[in-house]
């Protein structure tokens, strides 16, 4: 039987989930399926990927044969260097531990890349965070600055108005005066 380890969408419309399984080749892509070996979010950044590596390994070693999307999240998470270093140790090029070695070495040196990348990723956020605030704190400046402006000159007319009725009535006190000395 021609197996294929291939993905199988789940979730809403616009928002897929993958579920990794072992198919029959004849079966429909969400048919029925031999095992269900993990899953692929690419919704989240980075994308999540919960594999039973083991599983996966033993169907890799078996012959099935995965698509092509699958064989690159099968490269990320080394199943793939597994099985390469694997067919090492069945020719006689180095021991079991040897490979072992070596995959905990390459494993280390992705986990302390991908930390690499999520901490540039967190850096580029709270930068962007920083200029959103300064660019809000200027334009809070700028408003509260033309906004003082306006108040002053409410206030200037306030006063000149106050000023020109104080003014006339001065003068409208002074006329009766000068009219009651006429007479």
């Amino acid at each position: 039987m021609a197996t294929k380890i291939r993905l199988q969408r789940n979730g809403r419309k616009g928002y897929a989930y993958y579920h990794i399984v072992i198919a029959d080749v004849r079966s429909p892509r969400d048919g029925r399926i031999i095992e269900r070996v993990g899953s692929y979010n690419p919704n989240t950044n980075p994308a999540t990927v919960d594999l039973r590596f083991d599983r996966a390994l033993y169907w890799i070693e078996t012959g099935a044969q995965p698509t092509d999307t699958v064989r690159n999240i099968l490269s990320r998470e080394g199943v793939m260097l597994m099985k390469h270093l694997n067919g090492g140790v069945r020719k006689g090029a180095f021991t079991a531990e040897e490979a072992q070695k070596r995959f905990e070495a390459w494993k280390a040196n992705k986990a302390k890349a991908i930390e690499g990348i999520a901490s540039k990723v967190a850096d580029a956020k709270r930068d962007a965070a920083k200029a959103r605030l300064e660019a809000e704190k200027a334009t809070n400046a700028a408003k509260a600055e033309e906004l003082a402006k306006k108040r002053a000159e409410a206030l200037a007319a306030e006063e000149a108005a106050a000023k020109a009725a104080a003014e006339e009535a001065a003068a409208a006190t002074e006329e009766p005066k000068e009219e009651a000395t006429e007479a």
